[in-house]
Order: structure tokens, then C-alpha cells, then sequence
């Protein structure tokens, strides 16, 4: 690298460290220490590395770049300004403003360029592993020896604070057994996390930590260009294993009296401390915002390349696809993933009782053949949870071709995985565990929600019928919990048929995550010819049955999942002109309208009672003042299903007695 190099550099890493100062002061909010920290190593990668093109944003074969330390926001937003997304000046200068396309922390959907929502640390490593994953994946399904339709990089810029996390544990360990040779973590060292020094709680040798991941780690200055360069040349070649770099940084660099220091970590620097720090960078202090032409040159020159980059590859794509029109189809059907009919596929059930996480194993396993974009796994609960694709091949260190992935025992990894397989594109993830355990993989489903990424989660074993494992196994609040998370669909299907539905349900939906609770124990398939169709899951709530649907019922029964049949038998047996309604799911049945929401639970009936295996919490919503709940308002217990119903009072005849109680 030519003296010139450097000092172009160093003028277009002082201009990101002025932007990110002048965004954070302008704001009085933000963080503005990793900002000026990280300057020097985001100028090298986004002017001679990083493969994105700010006109085309969503090009297929970009490299992916996520900002793991999402608070060090400003620094993206100023470099994806530079780089010639449709972000600008004024967009920086509304840093952190109701409305803005510049929020706190970067949220995919609101600023061009953000590939995954951050700011939970370590979540955007673990995106960025998914990332990595999904480009392996597609590359082996869709590159040939004379053919490259997929070939990019994930660059991860991540921090302490983010390597503290449990959560980049699971996910580089994962991405270690994986050999995700084409993912790389720059690792902005500077020894500092709010509270101060990180030797006050961080004492790991890194180097060693991601060795022992198998991965290949380097280092260099943080501040020193050529050693920068050297190091990401390095980190580029060919490899079979990830690549840590480790740049050893001062935050808040540029800052005459803070760097160093905790001080510029989380709050700004201060009126007249920028001003020295612009001063001190060779900066106007009276002016803010300011971006040097020589700069604007720098990166409209690396756009001009990155746009021819582009074109290249679309041509050659454009040239694949008319050449074997059959790959054309192939490639468009990975992008759009329309989800095909796939009633025709799915096993009849006959009269034989079956658990819907047996019957959702059968269903999935039907439809995979007809949907090659599917893939998934569980947190090593697969024979579980019912969720291996049979024949189809796993994922492992060197074979991406498969379709079954084995996450390990990382419910929070896995999670984070599927949010950055999903962002990438091309394929549709799934994951799985016992439904008690989705508390760990709930920070990531939050963020999923959040950005709209449409990841399924398989939840088996969902209420005290787990039986002999007892209440550590027994999910009794998560289902309330779920319910509380906006953009989070609920699916609890009552048998196999309303399964088969919920399967096609989640599979359509594209802004966001939806969840399928299961049950371990066998459930009895409805008659469909003497109820309503299983179709109805569809619209979150439907009358199943009543004894005279010409007439106002006496009393709703309202249930999901397990407690349908229930509410069924009891009320077949009752002489009263009982409504039996069953409600999969709260989220759909909210979005109807309110005409079809009356029909199904007329506001003149308020005799209602609500039936679930689970915290009652919340359910006042639809059974009113007057209504009454069969829940559990305790932890489950040990010991076989069947006594643990009656224990707990989730019999036929418990439920009659509760009536006639209720209704006298």
C-alpha cells in the first residue's frame, strides 16, 4: 500500500469518524466511542473489500455485511451514506428521531444497505453465521463446475460486548464444526464495555477460544492501514475455516480527552469536546456534516466498480438461465418461495388417535419433495420434535447439499441462525425444541418479529402432558408469553388435520415468525364430516360444534390444541345447547373482522369458558367478566400424562362439573 493509500484512507476514515461524532452530538444521544474506534478498519473494508453495490441493494451475490454492535449505528449509517445506498445527509443529520431511517440501532427494513435488525449484542453474529450458512447452502445447490451463480462473504464487525454474549458461543462454535470458510468476524478489541475495563469481568484469551472453535484467527493494528489491509487479504483466502480478525483498537479514537475511555462509550462527546477531536483530525470545527470531495471521489470510484461488479454477474446469470431454462425455474422458485397446494400430499389419518407433532413429522415430510427451498432443523431434539426430513440429506462441514440441520444443543444460536438464513434469501428455515425451552431462543424470536423475518419454530411437547419429566419440561407460561409479542403468530392445532393447515398457514406467511405448538400425546382426529372443516384454523378461531346452531347457544367453550377434544366430549355429552369453539390462534383470529369475530363468539353470549393446558393469563380478552378459565395457575408435576390430567382436572368430568356450577 502507497503512502497515498494510507493517506486517502485516513482522510475517509477521519470523515466517518466526524459524520458518526456530528450524527451522536446533533442527536444528544448515542454512541459515538466504537463509532471513531471502528473508522479506520470500515474504511479499508467498504473502499478495497466489501462486495455491495449501494444501487442495487439487493443483489443476489453482495457480500453481506452486518454491524453485530448495533449501537455503533451512526458509523454504518455515515459509511452506507458514502457508499451510495439511498441514505443522505439529512437522513444522518435525523440520527435517532421519531420516524427516521436512522434509528438508535440498525433495524433491517428501514435503512437500505441493514441486512438484520441489531442492537441485543452477539445476536448479529449469529445472524451473520446463518448468513454464512445460507451461502454455502446455495452455492451447492446452484454453482457447477463451469457455473458460479453464488459466491460472496459475510463480514461480521462485532465487539466485547457481543463476545461476553452466551450467544456467540453457540453460534461460532456452530459455524467452526460447519467450516463456514467464507464467513468473517472482525473483532473491534479496544478493551472497553460501559461499565469500564473489560478485565473487570473478561478475561478469555480470544485467540485461543476460536481456535478451539476451529477457526483460523489473525490480528492486526486497528489503526495502522497497511496492517488492516493485510490482515482482511489474509482473511479473503481460500479457507475451510471461518476467520477471526483481531483488531486491537482505542475507542473513541480521535477524541483528545476521551479516548480510551468508558467516558465516549454510550453517551455524546460533548459540544466543545468535538470541536477539538475535529480540529485534532484536520477538520473544520464550526462546520458539521461535512464530507471532503476527495472522499465523495473514494467511494463514487469504489461504486463505479462495485456496479460494474454487478452487471458482470447479472450477465452471466442472464446467459446461465438461457442456456438451461430449467435452472431459470429452479433459481426464481428458491427466491419467491410460493408455497404449491399441497393438500393432496398429505397421508389420510384414519380413526387412530395421533400427537400433531407425529402428524406435523408426516405432513412435513410429504410436502419437502415439492418444496426444495425448506430446510431446518432442531436443537438436537430432532426425533423429538419430528422434524427430520427423511432421505433428504444432512448439513455437514463440507456438504451443504442436505436439508436437515443439527444445531445442537443452542436454542439461542439456533434462533439467531435462522433469523440470518432467513435475511439471506433463497431459503426458508426451520427450527425446533420442546416448547419449555423456546425462553431461550426468545431473544431472537423477538428480533425476528421485529423485522418481519418469516422463521417457523416447531415447539413439541407444549403443556403438562410431557408427564414423568415433570415441571422443569412443562411449558405453563410460555404460551401467554408468545401471545404478548406483537408480529409473533400463534398456531396450536387441536388434531392432525388442523396441523396439515397450520403447515400451509406458516409457510405463507412472509412478515414474520410464526410458531407451532405440538403436543407429545396422542389426540383424536376430528370427524370432519360431522364438524367444521379444519380450514378454519386459518382465520384463528371457528365454531367446531353445536348442538343447535339454529338457536343462541346457552354457553361457549372455547379451547386449543389438546383441550379441544375435550371440550368436545364434554359438551356432546352435556344435554345444554353447548357452542364448541376452537381457537389455534390468537394472532390470526385478532386480524379478522369484527363481524366475523361477533359470529364466532356472539358479544350477547357471555357465558364462556375457556379450556387450555396453560397459564390463564390474558384469556379475559375473549371470555369477558363473567367468564371462567380451566388452566393451570402452578407448575406441572412428575408422573404419568394420564394421572397428571386427572390431577390437575383436564377430565371430561371435571369440566362437566364446572359447568354445572357455572350455568346453575
Amino acid at each position: 500500500m502507497s503512502k497515498m493509500d494510507t493517506k486517502e484512507l485516513q482522510l475517509a476514515a477521519n470523515t466517518l469518524r466526524c459524520l458518526a461524532m456530528d450524527e451522536v452530538q446533533t442527536a444528544n444521544s448515542g454512541h459515538p466511542g466504537v463509532a471513531m474506534g471502528l473508522a479506520d478498519v470500515m474504511a479499508v473494508l467498504w473502499l478495497n473489500h466489501l462486495n455491495v453495490c449501494g444501487s442495487e441493494p439487493d443483489w443476489a451475490d453482495r457480500d453481506r455485511f452486518v454491524l453485530s454492535g448495533g449501537h455503533a449505528s451512526s458509523l454504518l449509517y455515515a459509511t452506507l451514506h458514502l457508499a451510495g445506498f439511498d441514505l443522505s445527509l439529512d437522513d444522518l443529520k435525523q440520527f435517532r428521531q421519531l420516524g427516521a431511517r436512522t434509528p438508535g440501532h440498525p433495524e433491517r427494513g428501514m435503512t437500505p444497505g441493514v441486512e438484520t435488525t441489531t442492537g441485543p449484542l452477539g445476536q448479529g453474529i449469529a445472524a451473520g453465521v446463518g448468513m454464512a450458512l445460507a451461502e454455502r447452502m446455495l452455492a451447492a445447490r446452484f454453482n457447477t463446475e463451469g457455473r458460479t451463480l453464488v459466491d460472496h462473504r459475510t463480514w461480521v464487525t462485532c465487539g466485547d460486548g457481543d463476545l461476553e454474549e452466551g450467544i456467540s458461543h453457540e453460534a461460532c462454535s456452530m459455524a467452526g464444526a460447519l467450516g463456514l470458510g467464507k464467513l468473517i468476524l472482525l473483532y473491534d478489541s479496544n478493551g472497553i464495555t460501559i461499565e469500564g475495563a473489560t478485565d473487570i469481568a473478561m478475561v478469555d484469551d480470544t485467540k485461543r477460544r476460536f481456535e478451539s472453535y476451529g477457526w483460523r484467527v489473525l490480528s492486526c493494528d486497528g489503526h495502522d492501514f497497511e496492517d488492516i489491509e493485510k490482515a482482511l487479504r489474509k482473511a479473503e483466502k481460500s479457507s475451510e475455516k471461518p476467520t477471526l480478525v483481531i483488531c486491537n483498537t482505542v475507542i473513541g479514537k480521535g477524541s483528545p480527552n476521551k479516548s480510551g475511555s468508558a467516558s465516549c462509550h454510550g453517551a455524546p462527546l460533548g459540544v466543545d469536546e468535538v470541536r477539538l477531536a475535529k480540529q485534532a483530525l484536520g477538520f473544520d470545527p464550526d462546520q458539521t456534516f461535512v464530507v471532503p470531495e476527495a472522499v465523495r471521489d473514494l467511494f463514487a470510484k469504489r461504486a463505479a466498480k462495485m456496479r460494474r461488479h454487478q452487471r458482470k454477474w447479472a450477465r452471466a446469470a442472464k446467459e446461465a438461465f438461457a442456456a438451461d431454462p430449467a435452472l431459470q425455474a429452479q433459481w426464481e422458485a428458491f427466491q419467491k418461495q410460493e408455497t404449491p397446494d399441497f393438500r393432496d400430499l398429505i397421508p389420510a389419518w384414519g380413526d387412530k388417535p395421533i400427537s400433531t407433532r407425529v402428524a406435523s413429522g408426516k405432513i412435513l415430510n410429504a410436502i419437502a419433495p415439492v418444496m426444495p427451498w425448506l430446510i431446518g432443523g432442531s436443537a438436537d431434539l430432532a426425533p423429538s420434535n419430528m422434524t427430520y426430513l427423511n432421505g433428504l440429506g444432512d448439513v455437514t462441514k463440507g456438504a451443504f447439499d442436505g436439508r436437515n440441520l443439527h444445531f445442537g444443543i443452542r436454542e439461542l444460536g439456533m434462533g439467531g441462525i435462522l433469523n440470518g438464513l432467513s435475511n439471506h434469501g433463497g431459503l426458508r428455515p426451520y427450527g425446533a425444541t420442546f416448547f419449555v425451552f423456546c425462553d431461550y431462543a426468545r431473544p431472537t424470536l423477538r428480533v425476528a418479529a421485529l423485522m418481519g423475518a418469516p422463521v417457523i419454530y416447531v415447539l413439541t411437547h407444549d403443556s403438562f402432558h410431557v408427564g414423568e419429566d415433570g415441571p422443569t419440561h412443562e411449558p405453563i407460561e410460555q404460551l401467554p408469553a408468545l401471545r404478548a409479542m406483537p408480529n409473533v403468530c400463534d398456531l396450536r392445532p387441536a388434531d392432525a388435520t388442523e396441523t396439515a393447515v397450520a403447515w400451509k398457514v406458516a409457510l405463507d406467511r412472509k412478515d414474520g415468525p410464526t410458531c407451532l405448538m405440538l403436543s407429545r400425546q396422542n389426540l383424536p382426529v376430528l370427524d370432519r364430516t360431522a364438524l367444521a372443516s379444519a380450514e378454519g384454523l386459518a382465520k384463528g378461531a371457528y365454531v367446531l360444534w353445536q348442538r343447535d346452531p339454529a338457536k343462541a347457544p346457552d354457553a361457549i367453550l372455547i379451547a386449543s390444541g389438546s383441550e379441544v377434544a375435550l371440550a368436545l366430549e364434554t359438551a356432546k355429552a352435556d344435554a345444554r345447547n353447548l357452542r364448541v369453539v376452537s381457537m389455534p390462534s390468537w394472532f390470526l383470529f385478532a386480524q379478522q373482522d369484527e363481524a366475523y369475530r361477533n359470529e364466532v363468539l356472539p358479544p350477547a353470549v357471555t357465558k364462556r369458558v375457556a379450556i387450555e393446558a396453560a397459564s390463564p393469563f390474558g384469556w379475559e380478552r375473549y371470555i369477558g367478566a363473567e367468564g371462567r378459565v380451566l388452566g393451570m395457575t402452578g407448575w406441572g408435576a412428575s408422573g404419568p400424562a394420564g394421572k397428571l390430567a386427572e390431577h390437575f382436572g383436564f377430565t371430561p368430568a371435571h369440566l362437566a362439573a364446572l359447568l354445572n356450577d357455572y350455568l346453575a
